[in-house]
């Protein structure tokens, strides 16, 4: 095998036409050598072989069972290491890219030397024109993050800038990162991991910039077959988790007193008074019903981060 100045990690579990039609996208990227590969989180759909079949020179290696984002996405971390890549592109599968995404983030590397991680401006597959990533920021009196430029029509002339972390979905990392900070945290599972591992980075004196002509279209949301209490379990926990992993024990105290807790009292008072109510009008209405799953996913969620109960969710959530 040819060896690559990148590697493009691309992680599959259950999403084979997703991750073929993103491969088909890699087909046409002009500019410097790069080797994809894909990562198998247990798939079993069948996607082994139909990627497979599809692209037979392309490495697929196969995990077993499903690790999560982090997990799955460090093993291809380790194998671009050990190959000697330059450069490592994690990739969502459910994403396509522009000819020129290689070329655009080399450029902006080669602007910015002190950026050792980037971030693709992140366009919706559904309305092509449409920013629904471009950076985020850290927004301590709310406890999460903002994302920047989300939902503003894509114009050529948003220029660099240095942020607080850039989405897990198309993030451009060179390998001293991992050399200096290592791999992606594996208790995240979903949701929060690329915001731990750019702060992180940016404690070792990494910085962090978007690189707004690198263009992705990513197919929002389409990893959560459960919808969105699957979403909202991975989300608090992974907050929770972030927390405690990146904020002071006075900053912590703070948010727990004026965010945190009140909105998972919030949470459960909701999940209660409402499950109650449903059950007295024996309501059929799915939209009442979800309500109720959300909330309880949220307090499940952060219970399970205080149990220290991390890997997949409870099969309740996944659910047809």
């Amino acid at each position: 095998m040819r060896r690559a100045p990148i590697v493009i990690v691309l992680l599959n579990w259950n999403g084979k036409r997703d991750t073929i039609q993103c491969l088909r996208s890699l087909e046409q990227v002009k500019g410097p050598h790069f080797q994809p590969i894909v990562v198998d989180n247990g798939s079993t759909d069948g996607s082994i072989e139909e990627i497979r079949g599809a692209f037979p020179t392309i490495p697929i290696f196969s995990m077993g069972a499903n690790l999560g984002f982090a997990a799955g996405n460090n093993y291809g971390i380790e194998w671009a290491l050990r190959k000697h890549a330059e450069w490592i592109l994690l990739l969502n599968n459910d994403t396509t890219v522009a000819p020129d995404v290689l070329t655009e983030f080399l450029a902006a590397a080669k602007e910015r030397p002190k950026a050792k991680i980037l971030g693709a401006k992140i366009l919706r597959m559904n309305d092509p024109e449409r920013i629904d990533h471009l950076g985020g920021r850290w927004q301590p009196e709310l406890g999460e993050f903002v994302s920047l430029a989300s939902g503003e029509l894509e114009t050529p002339y948003y220029d660099m800038e240095p942020v607080d972390y850039v989405c897990g979905a198309a993030m451009f990392i060179h390998r001293s990162v991992p050399e200096a900070i290592g791999l992606l945290e594996p208790r995240f599972f979903l949701f929060w991991e690329e915001t731990d591992y750019c702060f992180r980075a940016r404690r070792e004196g990494f910085e962090v910039w978007t690189a707004p002509r690198a263009r992705v279209w990513h197919k929002v949301s389409s990893s959560f077959s459960g919808g969105k209490p699957h979403m909202h379990y991975f989300w608090w926990r992974s907050r929770l988790l972030w927390l405690s992993r990146n904020c002071t024990r006075q900053e912590r105290k703070a948010l727990y007193r004026a965010v945190v807790l009140p909105e998972l009292w919030k949470a459960a008072r909701h999940y209660v008074l409402r499950g109650l109510q449903n059950f007295v009008t024996r309501t059929q209405d799915p939209k009442k019903i979800e309500r109720v799953r959300r909330h309880k996913a949220a307090c499940i969620g952060a219970l399970d981060y205080f149990r220290k109960r991390f890997g997949n969710c409870p099969s309740w959530l996944v659910r047809k």
